[in-house]
């Protein structure tokens, strides 16, 4: 699910999903704060699930009705979410791809899934990252984001993330419809089973 320093040429990442390193966000299902945005029927239209990991929100959306499509730099989580959708017998794409380049994959999106993405990016990436989202993204159109939050104690884990921080970064050509807190479920191999965070909505203006 997250992707420190995306690019396509960072091999590591597929690493996250062979059994080696696995990845502490890959709980095998949605986070719950992406089921409840489902039920509130939020998830809909053209959904992209941005850093898709092994494809669990655009499987949930796409459950529910929406046209999702899920993009992630690591081949190998794609191939795992190709298969659960076949398994599982969801219309749902999946395709490899930098998050940072969004424009050069024609994606016209209503809704935007960012479940652990963000927070990955350098300061410099970040307003590429934000730019691309809104290159995919439709005017009036929201972007769902959840982020680890400067709340979290300690230091394991991926960089903090303020509220400040959040709203810095969409500020221009985005309306802040709410930042609240919120909490990402884990694996075990995090030596947790919950951290902090902070979920976002983001309008393209």
């Amino acid at each position: 699910m997250s992707r420190e320093g995306v690019g396509m040429s960072h091999p590591r990442w597929d690493d996250a999903y062979t059994g080696e390193f696995p990845s502490p966000w890959d709980i095998g299902r949605p986070q719950p704060v992406f089921i409840g945005l489902a039920q509130r029927g939020l998830l809909s239209g053209q959904v992209l699930d941005a850093g898709c990991g092994t494809g669990e929100h655009a499987l949930l959306a796409a459950s529910r009705g929406a046209d999702a499509r899920g993009v992630d730099v690591a081949p190998r989580a794609i191939e795992i979410a190709r298969g659960k959708a076949a398994e599982r017998d969801i219309s749902a794409r999946f395709d490899v791809g930098d998050a940072l380049t969004f424009a050069d994959m024609e994606i016209e999106a209503d809704t935007i899934i960012d479940s652990g993405l963000f927070h990955v990016f350098s300061d410099e990436d970040r307003p590429r990252y934000v730019a691309s989202l809104a290159s995919a993204l439709r005017p009036g159109g929201h972007c769902y984001l959840m982020c680890f939050s400067d709340l979290q104690p300690g230091h394991q884990g991926p960089r903090r993330v303020s509220q400040q921080e959040l709203r810095a970064s969409f500020a221009t050509g985005w309306q802040v419809e709410s930042i609240s807190p919120a909490t990402f479920e884990v694996n075990r191999s995090f030596g947790t089973t919950s951290t902090r965070a902070w979920l976002a909505d983001f309008r393209r203006t």
